[in-house]
């Protein structure tokens, strides 16, 4: 069963990358419906690097839903859409009603947005497989709904530069002597 996504974030690819690798970023994107914890002895990294595993516990208001071994791993293509970084997590979720899946393999996908390089297309793809695939899908895909509207609302926030709201109030820049 897959749930898939395609959209353009206001914000552009390389924020975007960044923000794929972030612990911080992803505990803010589920937040404040669900709460991500590490279940790792040094806490949660700053970054996700290529090739980590990093287990993780969720929990929504107090009451724990399971934990899931994230794998993170990093692909490089080029598309119609130009250079396309994909961040894949294969891992698989350990205990809680994921844990009923036998195949977890979720894809995220960032490029330049065709013509807007300051955007980024975002593209997603979520495949679960198992017994309980078929009853878990409807939760899922409302998640993955909650989670597009927050990916859109802080996007913007990822940038290290972010427009000014006003035009005129951004800083001149210096004239050479």
């Amino acid at each position: 069963m897959r749930i898939l996504q395609k959209f353009e974030l206001d914000v552009d690819a390389d924020a975007a990358w960044r923000a794929l690798h972030s612990p911080a970023v992803m505990s803010e994107l589920y937040g404040p419906l669900l709460h991500v914890d590490s279940m790792a002895s040094g806490g949660m990294p700053v970054r996700w690097e290529d090739g980590a595993d990093a287990p993780v516990r969720y929990s929504s208001f107090g009451l724990g839903l399971g934990a899931h071994l994230m794998s993170v791993h990093d692909r490089y293509r080029v598309d119609a859409h130009g250079d396309v970084r994909i961040l894949r997590d294969c891992g698989i979720p350990l205990t809680g009603p994921l844990a009923t899946l036998d195949v977890w393999d979720h894809q995220m996908a960032v490029s330049p947005a065709p013509g807007e390089p300051s955007r980024t297309l975002w593209r997603e793809r979520l495949v679960i497989r198992g017994l309980s695939a078929p009853v878990l899908w409807a939760p899922l895909w409302a998640l993955w709904q909650w989670r597009s509207a927050r990916l859109r609302t802080l996007a913007p926030s990822w940038a290290f530069d972010p427009a000014p709201a006003d035009p005129a109030l951004a800083d001149p820049v210096p004239a050479d002597d």
